[in-house]
């Protein structure tokens, strides 16, 4: 089933969450075993079994879901780039979301996501990844883990601290609208 693994490779490839079974069957119109059987090959392949070349990514079941990662040993390679080789700009829901930890840290996921109104677990996990923030703590009777902006944040911005930041009310076209305590 050649066909149905480049399909699999396709999504997964553009995927930023894991992907169930039952989901890319349904989405490939394909059996949920003969699924299975093209995931089992890709992550052999990946692998390096049967005399194929081990890649630097894998095929991993995380969350009762399939998605593509980068192996463990080349964590380090991808950081750097990520972090020093590829300064690429933040999209606009990265830059807003940015703001929102920066104004209102420590803040956790579930309240960005409330001042967004958009789901935010793909871009928090963009700024983790490139620094910009930090897990402050973990609430100890919710669990949620709380955010606040990173030094190399700061250092980005050309500040020492977010005391720094600009007043946000006077960039508003009613400072009075809920945000005076926002700095």
């Amino acid at each position: 089933m050649p066909e149905l693994e480049r399909s699999l490779e396709a999504i997964f490839m553009i995927a930023d969450e894991p992907q169930t079974l039952v989901a890319l069957a349904t989405a490939l119109g394909a059996p949920i075993p003969a699924v299975r059987q093209s995931i089992e090959r890709l992550v052999a392949d990946y692998d390096g079994v049967d005399s194929t070349v081990q890649r630097g990514f894998e095929l991993r079941e995380v969350g009762g879901g399939w998605r593509i990662y980068v192996r463990d040993e080349f964590d380090e390679v991808v950081r750097d780039f990520v972090l020093t080789q590829n300064p690429t700009k933040l999209s606009q829901a990265a830059l807003e979301t940015l703001a929102v930890i920066a104004y209102k840290q420590p803040i956790s996921r579930g309240s960005i996501a409330s001042i967004r109104a958009v789901n935010v677990d793909s871009v928090v996990r963009t700024l983790l990844g490139r620094g910009l923030i930090t897990e402050a703590f973990t609430d100890v009777e919710t669990g949620a883990i709380h955010y606040e902006t990173s030094d190399l944040m700061l250092t980005q911005l050309g500040i020492n601290s977010i005391d720094e930041l600009p007043h946000i009310s006077p960039l508003l076209a009613d400072g009075s609208e809920g945000f005076d305590d926002l700095r």
